[in-house]
């Protein structure tokens, strides 16, 4: 997995930016003590966001016809539209603005930017077969009922993260007692001692615990009597800027096509 090639549709296609480990609801936490939980912040920067070009503004009222959702400035049935109604049922659309490229065996996995909800609509999640694809797919999202919602210029729509489609094929999960594994067991067994023992300390404000504030392990990738450290470990993910090919003078694909004509049906759509 090296490469992820964007041909850009159009001029005005949706900025494809890293994704961003933030979160307003995270920094609201108290101490900002959602940032201690590194699974978290990692999810959130798996990828790359595609940005919101405008603010668009939608209402749906609860029926299944494409009509049944409004969206500020379009008109019904519109499929030239960056934001539309294309599946009723309460559905939003959104075009991605892009023609994606991956490296064979490799899908983009195709959702909602991790742990950012957003009232009265949920994100739809896609894998896409981005390896051999010549055309694009869109952006879902599914209002939970019925209301209106706001998208603000700038905000991520879509997020996309490359993964290896048939890694799972050969996966057989298996449900062992740990009790059968003595040394697996006697791990579990220990840091659960240490982490309750540190819980009691900090609930009678010991000094020292309370200076210390939470125990790190995970964050250091280490384990909690310290003998081992995970290679393969990751503290803060940085993933590359998109290279901008047509800032460097190539044409965008398809930057000349009529506006106006209706755009070829998409994955999805």
């Amino acid at each position: 997995m090296t490469k992820l090639t964007c041909y850009q549709l159009t001029p005005d296609a949706p900025r494809l930016v890293p994704a961003r480990s933030e979160r307003a609801w995270m920094d609201a936490t108290r101490m900002r003590y959602a940032y201690r939980c590194l699974p978290l912040t990692i999810a959130n920067s798996m990828g790359w966001e595609l940005l919101m070009p405008w603010a668009v503004s939608a209402e749906w009222n609860g029926g299944p016809e494409l009509a049944d959702i409004a969206i500020d400035g379009v008109a019904a049935g519109d499929h030239t539209s960056f934001a539309l109604s294309h599946f009723g049922h309460g559905i939003l659309t959104f075009q991605t603005g892009y023609l994606f490229r991956t490296d064979p065996g490799i899908a983009l996995w195709v959702r909602g930017a991790p742990n950012l909800p957003k009232d009265g609509i949920a994100p739809l999640d896609g894998i896409v077969e981005t390896d051999w694809m010549s055309f694009g797919f869109t952006m879902n999202w599914m209002f939970t009922r019925p209301g209106r919602v706001r998208f603000e210029a700038g905000e991520p729509f879509c997020f996309i993260t490359p993964i290896g489609y048939h890694a799972l094929d050969a996966v057989v999960p298996e449900v062992t007692p740990i009790g059968e594994h003595p040394e697996m067991a006697a791990a579990y067994q220990s840091y659960a001692e240490r982490r309750q023992s540190f819980n009691d300390r900090l609930a009678v404000s010991d000094p020292e615990t309370v200076r210390q504030g939470w125990q790190k392990w995970y964050m250091r990738g280490v384990s909690p009597d310290g003998t081992e450290r995970n290679p393969h470990h990751i503290s803060k993910l940085r993933l590359a800027e998109p290279r901008n090919m047509v800032a460097n003078g190539a044409e965008p694909a398809l930057a000349d096509r009529d506006p106006d004509a209706t755009p070829p049906r998409n994955a999805g759509g």
